[in-house]
């Protein structure tokens, strides 16, 4: 049985791009690497290596405390990174762009800080399909106060249930947080109308981005969200980095997450008073190589463009489910109608951890697991599932190799 499907309409370069990426010239058990497992983390191109061992190579040193040309240097890079990602998702002012550790940092940041006004039978709303990231925190936050956690169902193509969302929504809502993108369905979520509608209510909405912004072109100031988070290391940047956005009023009006340096205007024994954001919630050293690195990764994608990116991820995508529904015994799941960049499956007899650990031997690289999504595995009653997951590197013949790295399984478990 052929698994090729005819060429895919010319778009980017992807060849000359791979070349951008030290890592997949690699091998794995004596075969070619083919990275899908970018759900997970993306490789990094020479470019952000490059400018993370310039840093420290050339003008390593701590910002904004030194008059020294070294930390000048590092100071002016680390801000233009700031403005960078201002850019990338067109906030209205570079003071709305907190960096963080990641995601997970971000969500915590906003349910401690602004989760300090809710109170007793106040009401947080999340949705079936999110990452252990965006569900954690807000129950940590419910216990704290007494507020209410509140969950919108999905369908069995992974989509949220409209009407079910509508219903729980109320007056009472305080927090609407929702994924922009499901790590584990690659369901695309209809944001605009999410926020629209929980607004219509009071409530603030906070989008956890970190699987979308490296494949669908965000617009803070389109969208209307109230706080929009994402991590470096799934943009083609650095681990240990990552963005919190907040509408300025938002961030005025919250108290410090964490105390410490560079995060005062004075200390006293009596009183400390604090600086404007966003340097209010970046209490201590950051991690400056990553701020910048992530600078150098958007840049990066800015010079290939999303709209590209998002084209040929989609063909991808198309590809790869195209052949996963020609496979007696590969049931998907997510099959929404809005996705992006995921294919989850299970395989008929077959754990999805010892089929990753074949594919791992015919040196394919996917994820394996409930993919921090637990209540997503609980809704399609599996344990676990395989996720390949595709960026601007992968090719059809990566996929090709996938689907015959598949049939290894099979003759295993036959």
């Amino acid at each position: 049985m052929s698994l090729h499907l005819p060429d895919a309409p010319a778009g980017l370069d992807v060849m000359r791009l791979r070349q951008d990426f030290p890592i997949l010239s690699r091998q794995v058990h004596g075969k070619p690497l083919v990275y899908l497992d970018n759900a997970a983390t993306t490789q990094k191109p020479q470019c952000v290596i490059d400018c993370e061992a310039d840093y420290y190579a050339r003008f390593n040193a701590n910002i904004h405390r030194g008059v020294h040309q070294l930390s000048q240097e590092a100071t002016t890079a680390y801000e233009a990174a700031r403005d960078t990602v201002q850019r990338f998702i067109n906030a209205a002012q570079r003071e709305e762009i907190v960096f963080v550790r990641g995601t997970t940092e971000a969500i915590n940041l906003v349910a401690a800080s602004f989760g300090q006004r809710l109170q007793a039978d106040d009401e947080i709303l999340i949705t079936e399909m999110e990452h252990h990231s965006n569900i954690v925190p807000w129950q940590l936050l419910c216990e704290r106060s007494g507020a209410l956690l509140r969950v919108a169902p999905i369908d069995d193509t992974g989509e949220l249930i409209w009407e079910e969302f509508g219903r729980l929504l109320n007056p009472r809502t305080r927090i609407v947080s929702v994924t922009h993108l499901s790590n584990a369905l690659g369901t695309i979520n209809p944001l605009k109308e999410i926020i629209a509608l929980a607004h219509a209510q009071g409530a603030m909405v906070l989008v956890d981005g970190a699987q979308a912004v490296a494949h669908l072109a965000v617009d803070v100031q389109a969208l209307d969200c109230d706080f929009y988070v994402f991590s470096g290391h799934k943009l083609y940047g650095p681990t240990g980095v990552g963005v919190l956005y907040g509408k300025m009023a938002l961030l005025e009006s919250m108290p410090p997450y964490q105390g410490g340096g560079d995060m005062i205007s004075q200390v006293t024994f009596a009183r400390t008073t604090y600086q404007n954001p966003p340097f209010k919630f970046e209490a201590g050293t950051p991690n400056i190589a990553g701020g910048i690195g992530l600078g150098a990764a958007i840049n990066y994608v800015d010079g290939i463009g999303l709209p590209a990116i998002a084209s040929h991820e989609t063909g991808l995508l198309a590809y790869a489910s195209h052949l996963a529904g020609a496979q007696p015994g590969m049931q998907l799941v997510g099959t929404a109608r809005s996705k992006a960049s995921i294919l989850s499956f299970v395989l008929e007899g077959v754990h999805p951890h010892d089929a990753g650990t074949i594919l791992d031997h015919e040196g394919v690289a996917v994820r394996t697991g409930h993919h921090c999504a637990m209540p997503v595995m609980a809704h399609f009653g599996v344990p676990a599932t395989v996720r390949a997951s595709f960026a601007l590197y992968n090719t059809r013949a990566e996929v090709d190799q996938l689907f015959l790295a598949l049939h290894k399984v099979w003759e295993v478990f036959a």
